[in-house]
């Protein structure tokens, strides 16, 4: 989640009723797993100790220049992700608390809930870097749900998922760049001062009737990036492709991360990352696919299968030190063909 400059035209975020957004959201949010009030002291406890416990690891394993103590992570439940995260939209997008358009946005409000209440059951964590002083988020139903469908030990799955986690807190705590470079980009993307928010939203009900299961989300295919492209200017168009391979990076480096230092201090770690990564590939019922692909959920998938395959090489051929040049610039960042074939990066940047 990321904040957009106040230097953009931010219409896309004045056309949303971002208040109306998170009431609907949480009012859709499906319930989390059953528990009793012990588990769910327990899992929260154990995610904000595990989250403590990764950082002096990431540190270490990734060399990225942080100090200071750990700050806390926010160990969250559903409809409190929906809320942090509407704010995050609202706060990237430039939004007010007043609308452009009351009516257009409690409609687009109500649509961005129901999609935030879709996601909300699946995502585990991530790191908010424009909150104040950084935030890292762990919903713990979704961690609860996860661990009791692989039906791995919780205890390290926990941890397992705070490396992720912690690992982009550390990419961006040690990079402050990133949050500027990420900003501008997203700047791009929402300035548009003709574009209407109910029209974007229409083109994207009648892709999806046309398209159906026939839907596809490889950014280079003509799922919905495709579309996306398809309606955006030049500039927008390379904003993106700088956000897809950033975001490939982050991914990739934060996989590599957790099972780089998974071993020592994971025993199960090999047991969970198969059965996490059968699950990532398990095949969905025609709907929930569509609606996977429309919201880029397998797109982000592939990032972390490309990203990770990115990494992995140039650590394996030059080291974690040498692969850290990555982080200098937007110019030492890997290029979309670069991620595609690494050795081009190291050609190019080392």
């Amino acid at each position: 989640m990321c904040h957009v400059t106040a230097a953009a035209d931010v219409t896309v975020g004045r056309a949303v009723d971002w208040g109306f957004a998170a009431t609907v959201g949480q009012w859709l949010a499906r319930p989390g797993p059953s528990s009793t009030d012990y588990t769910r002291r327990q899992v929260i406890e154990n995610l904000a100790t595990a989250a403590k416990a990764a950082e002096p690891l990431v540190r270490e394993v990734t060399g990225l220049p942080v100090d200071g103590a750990v700050p806390e992570a926010r160990v969250i439940d559903r409809p409190e992700w929906i809320r942090a995260a509407t704010e995050s939209m609202r706060a990237m997008t430039g939004g007010t608390d007043k609308p452009r358009g009351a009516i257009s946005g409690r409609i687009t409000g109500a649509q961005t809930g129901a999609v935030l209440a879709f996601v909300s059951t699946g995502i585990l964590g991530q790191y908010d870097p424009f909150a104040a002083g950084g935030a890292l988020l762990l919903v713990y139903p979704n961690v609860l749900s996860v661990e009791r469908q692989l039906r791995v030990e919780p205890a390290d799955f926990r941890l397992w998922v705070c490396l992720h986690e912690v690992t982009h807190r550390v990419q961006f705590t040690a990079n402050p760049w990133l949050s500027g470079y990420m900003s501008q980009a997203l700047g791009v993307l929402t300035t548009d001062g003709d574009e209407d928010m109910t029209r974007v939203v229409g083109r994207l009900a009648e892709f999806a009737r046309t398209r159906g299961d026939s839907v596809r989300s490889d950014p280079n295919s003509t799922g919905i990036l495709g579309l996306l492209r398809a309606v955006q200017s030049e500039p927008q168009r390379e904003a993106l492709d700088r956000l897809l391979v950033l975001g490939t990076l982050l991914e990739g480096h934060a996989d590599h991360v957790m099972d780089a230092v998974g071993p020592v201090v994971v025993p199960s770690v090999s047991t969970i990352r198969a059965r996490f990564d059968e699950r990532r590939n398990r095949a969905q019922p025609p709907l929930q696919r569509l609606l996977r692909a429309l919201l880029g959920i397998d797109a982000k998938l592939s990032q972390y299968t490309r990203g990770k395959a990115f990494v992995d090489h140039v650590v394996d051929r030059v080291g974690m030190a040498r692969f850290n040049t990555v982080w200098t610039s937007p110019e030492t960042l890997p290029r979309p063909i670069e991620i595609e074939h690494p050795q081009r990066w190291i050609d190019r940047v080392l």
